[in-house]
């Protein structure tokens, strides 16, 4: 062993000195590489081509890369929407409303609307007994029951129709009258 009179004897592992071999060619090896010079080429296009696809990739960036900017914004803001309707929230549509106040923000307030979304709405469940209530079905079912109101709504203004015709025409209203 080797003794050094400041640190003692060094005692050294064989798998640390491995890795201690292994990065520093690593090192060597890229340093090597990125101070070597590399070969010069001459461009694909030139001359006109060369402004040509220059101008064209300069349009792509300036036109495609925000639409594609807001729209990837846009997607990542309404995700809490989408997942509140997704599990059911009560209170998607306030989610949605603080979803569209972040776009507004700067998205300041989206972290609220994702916790939210995530959220189970407790009091909500003690004042309606539930905490899910199905969404996008709800303006379908009423409808129907609107529909189903309106013709037997019309069934009763039709016997009533009926019972005033029979008074009129001094017949007795009964089951005759409301058949015809």
């Amino acid at each position: 062993m080797a003794a050094n009179s400041k640190m003692g004897p060094i005692i050294m592992n064989p798998s640390r000195l491995r890795r201690l071999d292994c990065g520093r060619v690593t090192f060597y090896a890229s340093a090597a590489l990125l101070l070597a010079p590399g070969m010069a080429q001459t461009p694909m296009f030139q001359g006109e081509t060369l402004d040509m696809v220059a101008n064209i990739m300069a349009w792509v960036v300036l036109i495609i890369a925000p639409v594609i900017g807001i729209s990837i914004f846009w997607l990542v803001h309404i995700l809490p929407e989408k997942i509140a309707e997704q599990r059911q929230h009560p209170q998607a549509k306030a989610i949605q409303t603080l979803c569209l106040l972040s776009l507004a923000f700067g998205g300041l307030l989206w972290p609220l609307a994702w916790l939210w979304a995530y959220s189970k709405p407790v009091m909500y469940k003690l004042a309606y007994g539930t905490d899910r209530v199905a969404h996008g079905d709800d303006e379908i079912v009423q409808a129907e029951v609107d529909l189903r109101s309106d013709s037997q709504e019309l069934k009763q203004l039709r016997l009533r129709l009926n019972e005033l015709e029979a008074r009129l025409a001094g017949t007795p209203s009964g089951s005759e009258a409301g058949r015809g």
